[in-house]
């Protein structure tokens, strides 16, 4: 299948140092492309891959598992490592689920993670009844672009294919042992109103990892997708710092630092 208008995959090669995104469940690169393209003309090397199963029809995710979606972010890792000398993983969503996994099997490979919004359980009773349900009923409606900012639209599917929200939730159950093994700097910034992931799973993500260098910021005029929303600039700006913080040689190569 083509990929939708806009959700295609951006890469760009810059510097030493390069950044991974990840994007949400049922998403696409589009709702990362802004951020991708502020770090990238800011002279760091950014990979913002399409997940299988995304960003064409809901039918190609239904197939699909949270082992390909790890496998292709694993990927990108060992390539942007091949090409860099640092590294930081970013997410959204699922997507901050992925990084956090990455995190946690490749140690001082990922020198820090960034994460909005990051998802840590499927919640409710859909969550019990995920496992019968998904061979009786193929979808549920979409959870696609909760966004407080008007006029601004996630490219994503309009509904959730429950094989794959199965294949997610037991992502979560398995990513939850792994939290200790976390332990690089963390910045998560997340939304007080958000209508896909609670706050309880950045406090639960918050309370399991191991890492000493957290910072936490309250995105207080955004909801899920706050990267497309009104705090897009001040997640770009944030993250942007944080880099700053750990490797001391961006900016200070002649590229752009103005936010």
């Amino acid at each position: 299948m083509p990929v939708l208008p806009g959700a295609e995959p951006y890469r760009h090669e810059g510097g030493e140092v390069g950044v991974l995104l990840c994007h949400g469940f049922t998403g696409s690169p589009q709702s990362l492309r802004p951020w991708a393209e502020y770090l990238a003309e800011r002279g760091l090397t950014v990979s913002l891959p399409l997940l299988p199963g995304h960003g064409t029809r809901w039918e190609d995710l239904q197939v699909t598992g949270w082992q390909d979606w790890y496998a292709e972010v694993e990927r990108e890792l060992r390539g942007l490592q091949e090409r860099c000398t640092e590294v930081f993983v970013f997410g959204l969503s699922m997507g901050g689920a992925l990084a956090l996994r990455l995190a946690a099997k490749h140690g001082d490979e990922v020198r820090g993670i960034v994460l909005v919004n990051p998802a840590n359980k499927v919640h409710g009773l859909a969550a019990h009844a995920l496992p019968l349900a998904r061979h009786l009923v193929p979808t549920t409606p979409g959870i696609s672009s909760d966004i407080a900012l008007e006029g601004s639209e996630e490219l994503a599917y309009d509904r959730v294919p429950l094989h794959a929200a199965y294949s997610l939730r037991r992502f979560f159950q398995r990513l939850d042992r792994e939290l200790p093994q976390v332990t690089q700097p963390l910045l998560l910034l997340h939304s007080p109103q958000d209508h896909v992931v609670p706050p309880a799973d950045s406090a639960r993500i918050l309370g399991r990892v191991s890492s000493t260098d957290v910072t936490e910021t309250i995105l207080e005029q955004s909801y899920h997708v706050a990267t497309l929303d009104h705090d897009a600039d001040r997640i770009f700006e944030e993250s942007y710092a944080f880099i700053g913080r750990l490797a001391p040689s961006v900016g200070k190569e002649g590229t752009a630092t103005g936010g």
